[in-house]
């Protein structure tokens, strides 16, 4: 009975109109009295509002510069499209704050000491924070609701609160998380630490945001949501209680993060969403991850990568036309590990695998995330980090380094142990702030300071470890480097038309050739030293009847994958409108930065 009453609470219809997601009341579903009597009534309220981010996550950089895509992601379509309040008309959704607001309204009737309650008031405020947050991303300025609102209540048809007023809010609702959380709860759910996480992430966010976005005028109170994360971020690095998972092999311990059946026991995840198909949790994103549908990682990507000596790869003479194989040569193992690169093997196959090449595709295949096997149970059976200690570090440094106050000391307890498992050298603070990256610089042209080299480093880390994990277009955001969004992602380089080696092995796997050309017969094909047959393309330039997209045509170039001029409108795109039928609805809603 009570399985099914929550059930019953929790099931809200999904797309009313704002009013109606505030003010909807289960009372004729179940009484409160009736069921906020007990933890396991708070307990089982409380599991029915368990929502983590899965692998895909994996996905999720389609709309940043990490990746191409066919998909009709909403950055690409803004930017190459008339975007308005009409046509924009998702994220004004609150069904799920009236569920927390819900529980936080009556949680208190329970029969339970005041320790269990507020843990489990903590979890619903975590929740009710990562959901404002996701608001304040989106609108900035949006009505903040404490309770559960009924009809005819004024409060339904208010404007906007300030992002000032509802982050303060956020941040109490974290403060109040942290501290009131337990450390042991079930696996897979939010603990004290996955709760300091989040108040970590969002504190960085928001006081670098602060920091970059002057339309704001919030930029004198950045560097208390700066130390806050610098704070916070400590105490989870001083805690003791996780570690950066190093075996001491380079070339294996990251991507093992990624392809785990069992993350619980690694000491670098804060959190885990568990998945076993054996236990009806099954996910497999393997064929959209991997880079033959719809998504595909950008070359500038891959260039961000260090050498493996530390060095730059753009300061290599002629970087730009460098091919598959040679991009991959003695690079920093993270980018093997998040790239399928030369030579590598294929399950269930024994031959290395050849690059598929088709237009509109970069060339380079995503291999974080991807599981590499042909047994459904491993597949569906991935766990996936939500939070990693890695990034509790890398939140740790860039905060330290935004304030000013970044030592050598600090960057050796936190970049420089991802460099360690990767096999890096260090990064050294004095040398970085004399010779700051010139691409970086151009970039991120609004960095400035005497610690401008190590932030653009802390920021190559973020991208480099973090590649792929749905971080990429929030620290864009933050940063104020929409602009960078209007770069079409390109591929990879060939130098024109001719034989290609992709496997690394010296022996050429494929072949371009003319547009006019045709494509001989199975048995007319020409084969290479080793007897396999070539892989024929038609190459040329984009649009052109053709397999192989080329800057420069049958000339060569890096692969295009798409050539609408994209528009990046600062600061309106780095927000989207209320949509225009909630306008309607509540006249008070207000638009902002143009929309």
């Amino acid at each position: 009975m009570r399985k099914y009453s929550i059930i019953l609470i929790l099931g809200l219809l999904v797309g009313l109109s704002a009013c109606e997601d505030l003010n909807r009341f289960p009372q004729t579903e179940i009484s409160p009295e009736l069921f906020f009597n007990t933890e396991e009534d708070l307990s089982l309220y409380i599991n029915g509002l368990l929502s983590l981010p899965d692998r895909g996550s994996y996905l999720n950089d389609q709309s940043t510069d990490n990746a191409a895509t066919t998909g009709a992601v909403e950055m690409k379509t803004i930017m190459i499209g008339s975007a308005s309040a009409e046509n924009i008309t998702t994220g004004w959704d609150w069904s799920r704050l009236r569920n927390i607001n819900y529980f936080l309204n009556n949680f208190q009737k329970a029969a339970v000491s005041a320790d269990v309650k507020n843990h489990y008031a903590g979890l619903a405020k975590y929740y009710r924070a990562e959901f404002y947050m996701g608001k304040v991303k989106r609108f900035s300025d949006v009505p903040w609701f404490s309770k559960p609102l009924n009809p005819g209540d004024e409060e339904l048809y208010k404007t906007q609160d300030s992002r000032a007023m509802v982050v303060d809010s956020i941040m109490a609702d974290l403060e109040f998380a942290s501290n009131h959380i337990r450390e042991k709860v079930p696996a897979g759910t939010p603990g004290k630490w996955a709760a300091k996480m989040l108040y970590a992430k969002i504190a960085l966010y928001e006081g670098t945001y602060r920091k970059y976005h002057t339309e704001l005028n919030l930029q004198s109170s950045a560097n208390k949501f700066l130390e806050k994360a610098a704070a916070v971020a400590g105490e989870i690095r001083s805690s003791g209680k996780f570690s950066i998972y190093n075996t001491g092999k380079p070339a294996q311990d990251y991507s093992t993060l990624f392809n785990s059946q069992d993350l619980l026991g690694n000491t670098e995840v804060i959190l885990t969403n568990v998945f076993d198909q054996a236990k009806n949790r099954s996910q497999n994103v393997n064929t959209v991850t991997f880079g033959e549908y719809e998504q595909s990682p950008a070359r500038d990507l891959i260039q961000t990568y260090l050498m493996k000596d530390g060095s730059r790869f753009t300061d290599i003479t002629g970087y730009q036309q460098l091919g598959f194989v040679k991009e991959f040569e003695n690079r920093d193992p993270r980018l093997s590990q998040t790239m399928v690169y030369p030579g590598w093997i294929r399950q269930p196959e024994t031959l290395p695998y050849i690059q598929k090449l088709n237009k509109n595709f970069t060339g380079y295949h995503q291999l974080k995330g991807y599981v590499n096997s042909n047994v459904e149970t491993v597949i569906n059976g991935v766990d996936f980090p939500v939070y990693r200690y890695a990034e509790a570090l890398l939140i740790y440094a860039e905060a330290l380094a935004e304030l000013g106050t970044i030592t050598q000391a600090h960057l050796d307890q936190t970049v420089n142990l991802l460099r360690k498992r990767a096999g890096l050298p260090d990064l050294n603070l004095v040398a970085a702030n004399a010779d700051p990256d010139a691409i970086q610089a151009q970039k991120f042209s609004n960095v400035s300071g005497t610690n401008t080299g190590v932030i653009l480093e802390i920021r190559r880390e973020r991208r480099v470890e973090l590649a792929f994990e749905n971080s990429r277009y929030d620290d864009l955001m933050r940063w104020k480097s929409g602009k960078l969004l209007t770069n079409i992602p390109e591929g990879m380089y060939f130098s024109g038309l001719g034989k290609y080696d992709l496997t690394g092995d010296g022996v050429e796997d494929i072949i371009l050739i003319d547009k006019s050309a045709s494509i001989p017969t199975e048995a007319q094909k020409l084969k290479n030293s080793l007897g396999v047959t070539l892989i024929y393309y038609k190459a040329g330039a984009f649009g052109e009847e053709v397999t192989v997209y080329m800057k420069n045509g049958h000339a060569g170039g890096t692969l295009v994958t798409e050539t609408a001029v994209r528009k990046f409108e600062d600061p309106k795109y780095y927000y989207r409108p209320v949509p225009q039928q909630q306008i309607l609805l509540n006249p008070n809603l207000k638009q902002v930065f143009g929309w």
